[in-house]
């Protein structure tokens, strides 16, 4: 990783510029947040190993999105948390 990416994705963020996926799953009903990245390209690259491991906990249903945002923990929030 190059030195300058994480100050990088860290302003993104915190001007609400960097990509972060939103990613739903039902049966469980969890939200999970990956992310910051700067562009959506890369984040569009690293998407699929991060879903592959959200469907190891064999959910009933998956729905992505790519949101352009700023984000802040928590990144993964369950029914049950709200």
């Amino acid at each position: 990783m190059l030195p300058l990416v994480r100050p990088l994705r860290s302003v993104a963020n915190g001007l609400g510029l960097a990509w972060w996926a939103r990613v739903q799953t039902q049966g469980p009903d969890v939200t999970y947040w990956f992310g910051p990245f700067v562009t959506r390209k890369s984040l569009e690259k690293h998407l699929p190993a991060f879903v592959a491991d959200v469907s190891s906990e064999s959910p009933a249903h998956i729905s992505q999105s790519c949101v352009r945002c700023r984000r802040g923990e928590p990144f993964t929030i369950s029914a049950d948390d709200g």
